[in-house]
C-alpha cells in the first residue's frame, strides 16, 4: 500500500488529480445505471496509483510499451468510442477488433491491461472500467516517456461488443492522404490540429503497428515519436525515384531505407518511426519531416500534401511547449469520444469477456 500512495503523490505533483470539470455530467452510452456520470472523480482512489505503478514497471523492462499501451487507448477509441471493445475476444456472437487488419498481430499489451484490471478488482471490485485503464495506461505512457501529463476524467463504460468492420473501416493507415486522414478525424469530432498533434509522436500508431502494415515501438506523432515500423509499412516510399511517394524526401534517407529494406526476409525489418529521439516523446518527429526524413507516407503527406498542415508541423517542430499543450488538449478530446447513443455498457470485470 506504501507504494500506491507513493505514486498517487507523484502523480497529484503533476496535477494528475481526477477531480472531474464540474460541468461534465453526461454518462457513456446507455450504459449501467451503476456506472458514474462522465467526468466524477474516481470511486477508487487507489486506481491511479496502480496503473501509474504497472505502466511504470513495463515501460522499465520493454520501453515499446509505451507506444504499445498508447496505441491500444487510439485504436480503441477511434472504433465506436473509447468503450474497451478492442480488448473482447472473439466469442460465438461476435468477431472482435482483435483480428481486424489494423490490429491483428500488431496490437500488444493486453497482458498488462488483464494484470492492472486483476490488481484493481481485488482493491476495488467492479468500480474502474477496462476504458478508464485505458485511457489511464495511454496518459502514464506519455509522461514516463518525457512527454505531458493530463486530467483523466473516469466514468466510461466497457461494450458488451466489439466490431471488426468498424475497425477496419475507421482506422486511418500507413499510406492515407491529408484528405483521408483529416475525414477520419472529423467524422469522430477531431480537428485538423488534433490530427497533426496526434500524429505527431504517437498516433499515428494506426500506421505505426499494424501487423498488416507495420509493427509499432513508437508513442507519438504527437504518436510517432516513439516507436519502430516495418519495412512492408513505408515499401511504396521505396519503389520509385522522386514523383509523388518522394516529393521533398531527403533522399538519403530513402537511400538508407532502401539498403535496410533490401535484404531478403526484409519485410519484417523494423525502422525507427524517429531516427534522432526514438525513446522519448518529443517534438522531434516534426523537425525530422521538415528535414524530410518521415518514414510512413501518413507522415511525409503532413508537409508536402497541406499547406495547414505544414503550418502547423512547423509550429511544433520550433515550438516543443505548444506541441505538449496541444497534444495534451487533442488526448483529452479523443478520450472522450463517446459510443454511438444507446449503446450498452458495463464495467466488465474481465477485459477479454463481457461475463
Amino acid at each position: 500500500m506504501a507504494k500506491y500512495l507513493f505514486f498517487h503523490l507523484s502523480l497529484t505533483i503533476f496535477n494528475l488529480s481526477a477531480i472531474a470539470l464540474a460541468n461534465m455530467q453526461a454518462s457513456y452510452g446507455g450504459g449501467d445505471e451503476n456506472l458514474p456520470p462522465f467526468g466524477t472523480p474516481p470511486i477508487c482512489p487507489e486506481a491511479e496509483a496502480i496503473v501509474f505503478s504497472w505502466v511504470q514497471t513495463v515501460i522499465a523492462e520493454d520501453p515499446r510499451m509505451a507506444a504499445s499501451l498508447l496505441r491500444l487507448h487510439f485504436h480503441d477509441c477511434f472504433v465506436n468510442g473509447c468503450d474497451a471493445s478492442v480488448l473482447l475476444d472473439d466469442n460465438e456472437n461476435f468477431v472482435g477488433e482483435k483480428t481486424a487488419a489494423p490490429n491483428v498481430n500488431s496490437l500488444r499489451g493486453f497482458e498488462v491491461i488483464d494484470a492492472i484490471k486483476s490488481e484493481l478488482e481485488s482493491v476495488c471490485p467492479q468500480t474502474v472500467s477496462c476504458a478508464d485503464i485505458l485511457a489511464l495506461a495511454a496518459r502514464d505512457s506519455v509522461g514516463l516517456s518525457g512527454g505531458p501529463f493530463w486530467k483523466v476524467e473516469f466514468g466510461r463504460g466497457d461494450s458488451i461488443s466489439a466490431s471488426k468492420s468498424a475497425a477496419q473501416n475507421n482506422i486511418p493507415g500507413p499510406n492515407s492522404t491529408v484528405a483521408t486522414l483529416v475525414t477520419k478525424f472529423q467524422n469522430l469530432g477531431l480537428s485538423l490540429r488534433d490530427m497533426v498533434a496526434l500524429s505527431g509522436k504517437f498516433f499515428f500508431l494506426f500506421p505505426l503497428i499494424f501487423s498488416f502494415w507495420l509493427i509499432v515501438s513508437r508513442i507519438c506523432e504527437g504518436g510517432h515519436t516513439l516507436g519502430k515500423a516495418r519495412c512492408t509499412s513505408f515499401s511504396s516510399r521505396l519503389q520509385t525515384n522522386g514523383g509523388s511517394p518522394n516529393e521533398g524526401a531527403n533522399q538519403e534517407f530513402i537511400e538508407s531505407l532502401k539498403q535496410l529494406c533490401s535484404a531478403p526476409g526484409s519485410s519484417s525489418t523494423l525502422a525507427q518511426l524517429d531516427i534522432v529521439t526514438p525513446a522519448t516523446f518529443d517534438n522531434q518527429y516534426y523537425i525530422n519531416l521538415l528535414s524530410g526524413e518521415g518514414l510512413l507516407q501518413s507522415d511525409h503527406v503532413l508537409v508536402t500534401g497541406d499547406y495547414q498542415t505544414r503550418e502547423i508541423v512547423e509550429t511544433y517542430a520550433v515550438d516543443p511547449v505548444a506541441f505538449f499543450e496541444d497534444f495534451k488538449q487533442s488526448m483529452v478530446k479523443m478520450g472522450s469520444l463517446k459510443p454511438p447513443a444507446g449503446t450498452q455498457t458495463v464495467i466488465r470485470t474481465n477485459c477479454r469477456t463481457v461475463s
